[in-house]
């Protein structure tokens, strides 16, 4: 076990690799390179909490864009909606370039290797009743099951298949 410390040419396995958990921030923009890929940009945010020095809870926000390619970049310009919870698992890509006035830049994105979307919640509509019994008692729809669409549930096993 110890050897390993004191050999002068040990090699480590590169490892990219991230995994985030997010709200989609804004629509996403798809567009196509010359060669006819599709590409989907979007930004998620990411909420963390901790306790702060005073013993209180605060929370921190994180955004991080995200780029997808090919069939998953039509999948998420269609699936990314504001608000929407997802899971991504990709991997981490560094963006340089020099600008006109010779400054050098760079961004870092997370390119998407596979997207997890978590369901969307329809809003019942209350029933209007002639019962005269207070609705703020009846917690019946607050233990229901969410519904998915049927196009999401099509699009989601879709993309189950593809990636």
């Amino acid at each position: 076990m110890y050897r390993f410390l004191f050999q002068e040419h040990v090699e480590m396995n590169p490892l990219n690799s991230i995994l985030l958990e997010g709200n989609v921030v804004k629509t996403p923009e798809l567009r196509e390179t010359s060669k006819g890929t599709s590409v989907c940009n979007f930004t998620i945010a990411s909420n963390r909490s901790y306790r702060s020095e005073s013993g209180a809870f605060d929370k921190e926000v994180s955004f991080f864009e995200v780029e997808t390619w090919g069939q998953m970049a039509i999948l998420s310009s269609q699936q990314c909606l504001k608000g929407r919870g997802i899971r991504v698992v990709g991997r981490l890509k560094q963006g340089r370039w020099t600008d006109t006035s010779g400054k050098n830049h760079s961004k870092i994105a997370i390119i998407a290797e596979h997207l997890e979307f978590k369901p969307v919640f329809q809003k019942e509509e209350k029933l209007e009743t002639n019962d005269e019994t207070d609705d703020r008692l009846d917690n019946s729809s607050m233990f229901a099951e969410p519904q998915e669409t049927e196009v999401e549930s099509a699009a989601v096993k879709e993309a189950a298949v593809v990636f």
